[in-house]
C-alpha cells in the first residue's frame, strides 16, 4: 500500500521471549528489536530489515497468540465487553543503523457471546493472532465498537507510523 518494494523472509528459530518484569507495553518492540538482530547479519548495503510484532494488552495482561481453540475463545471472552491496547514494536534496521517504535491503539470491545466467538474462531482460525481476532475480519464488524489509533495497527503493522519514520529517520 505505500508502493515501497519488498521481500518477505522468514527466519525460524528467533527466540521470542522476554524478561519476566517486563512492563507489557514495552514487549512487542522489544521482540521486534530482537527478530531485527536476528538478520543483522545478512543486510547488504542499500538494504533494510522491518521487523514487528503485536500484542494485545488488556488491564495489564499480555494476550498473545492463542494455543488453540478454546484459548482462542477465553481471549476473545476475556476481552468482549472491554477496551484493550493494541501494542506493536516496530524495528527497522540497516548496516548502518536500527530504529524502533512502538504504536498503540485502543480498542473497545461490544458484549460478545460465546456462541459468536466459538463460531469466529471456528469458521476463521485466528490462530495466529495477537488477542484471538482479526479487525478485518468479521469479528471486526460486529465486535469492534470502537477505535481510538491506527487500524492498520490493529491489523499488525503501523504503517501510517512506519512511513512518517521512514521519512524522518532513513
Amino acid at each position: 500500500m505505500l508502493d515501497i518494494p519488498f521481500e518477505i523472509k522468514v527466519k525460524d528459530g528467533i527466540d521470542e521471549s522476554y524478561p519476566a518484569d517486563m512492563p507489557a507495553i514495552e514487549v512487542p518492540e522489544y521482540l521486534s528489536r530482537l527478530k531485527g538482530k536476528a538478520y543483522a547479519a545478512e543486510i547488504k548495503d542499500n538494504e533494510m530489515v522491518i521487523t514487528a510484532d503485536t500484542i494485545v494488552i488488556l488491564d495489564g495482561k499480555i494476550f498473545g497468540k492463542p494455543h488453540d481453540e478454546k484459548d482462542a475463545i477465553d481471549m476473545l471472552m476475556h476481552l468482549q465487553g472491554h477496551t484493550h491496547t493494541v501494542a506493536s514494536g516496530v524495528c527497522i534496521a540497516t548496516k548502518e543503523k536500527i530504529f524502533s517504535f512502538t504504536a498503540c491503539t485502543s480498542v473497545t470491545f461490544a458484549p460478545l457471546s460465546r456462541e459468536e466467538a466459538t463460531w469466529y474462531v471456528e469458521k476463521y482460525r485466528p490462530l495466529d493472532k495477537a488477542g484471538a481476532y482479526g479487525i478485518q475480519e468479521w469479528i471486526g464488524c460486529v465486535a469492534v465498537a470502537g477505535i481510538d489509533g491506527s487500524f492498520y495497527n490493529v491489523m499488525g503493522l503501523p504503517v501510517h507510523q512506519l512511513y512518517n519514520v521512514l521519512k524522518k529517520e532513513f
